[in-house]
């Protein structure tokens, strides 16, 4: 079995020590085999900010995969923003700005989406969409394979659609193609499982919540996903968990569960989702 921890749009500098100390918890009970931060570590990329992200994710103790979001680059310094950009997020988590994880059931593939000329809107390169690809295609028929971008691919909401990532028609289209199952992203600070019909394959967007900062939506309360592959799941099914911090209880209670079921062979399937304790429904 293979559990993976999303954490997105940590934003430190704005986050809640009481949520925090809670996904800490959240954490050593689950005990992931990854943790995926899909950007916006920090929020305005200080390094004390950074200092404290970097100390915050060691006391979880999972390897990680991160991918800097627009806020991991420096705003005001524009002379860092343009000639190193990712200069202060290396020194906190690695030169490699997109990452790859693999397991006998799990291929997880970073991709970059910022640009430093770009104040928030993301982007992703035709030689970027060819290098997940690849390795997507050349990914082992156990293993689930998730791509992680910061900007969204797909939104359920119009107010939305401004957010989407640049270039994501054309990688869609072309990671349906070499049979992504799930594409995992953040920066809108709303949760939701997505399926996407039309393409080569269906596939599934992945987006998290804001996970411990204030800078929370109307109504939408910080979050984090967790997924199950294997064991803990029925054969051939993906779990895909929301869990909410409530602040009564002080700590993330389960949301939300959608139950996806990926089609090796690129024939239509479906998502059951369900919120915890009720009796569920269908989205297709």
């Amino acid at each position: 079995m293979s559990l993976l921890l999303q954490i997105s749009d940590t934003h430190f500098g704005t986050e809640q020590r009481p949520v925090v100390e809670a996904l800490g918890r959240l954490t050593h009970q689950q005990r992931p085999d990854v943790l995926v931060l899909s950007g916006d570590i920090t929020q305005r990329a200080r390094p004390a900010q950074f200092r404290a992200a970097r100390a915050f994710v060691d006391r979880l103790g999972a390897p990680v995969l991160a991918v800097p979001g627009n806020h991991d680059i420096p705003l005001i310094d524009l002379w860092t923003r343009l000639r190193r950009p990712y200069a202060r997020y290396s020194a906190a988590f690695g030169a490699e700005l997109e990452p790859v994880h693999r397991s006998p059931d799990l291929m997880v593939v970073c991709a970059n989406t910022t640009r430093p000329w770009r104040h928030k809107h993301g982007e992703i390169s035709t030689l970027q969409v060819e290098r997940v690809a690849r390795l997507l295609e050349a990914a082992e028929p156990a293993q689930l394979r998730i791509v992680v971008v910061h900007q969204p691919v797909a939104v359920n909401r119009a107010e939305d659609l401004p957010n989407r990532l640049r270039g994501h028609a054309a990688a869609l289209d072309r990671w349906a193609a070499a049979g992504v199952d799930l594409i995992m992203g953040g920066h809108i600070h709303l949760p939701y499982v997505l399926p996407l019909q039309g393409l080569a394959r269906r596939l599934w967007v992945v987006q998290a919540g804001t996970a411990v900062s204030s800078r929370v939506r109307d109504g939408v309360p910080n979050s984090v996903n967790l997924l199950r592959w294997g064991a803990d799941s029925a054969p051939g099914c993906c779990r895909i968990e929301q869990w909410d911090y409530s602040a009564d209880d002080a700590a993330f209670l389960l949301a939300r569960v959608s139950e996806i079921r990926p089609d090796r062979r690129g024939s239509r399937s479906g998502v059951t989702a369900r919120n915890a304790g009720s009796t569920g429904f269908v989205l297709s």
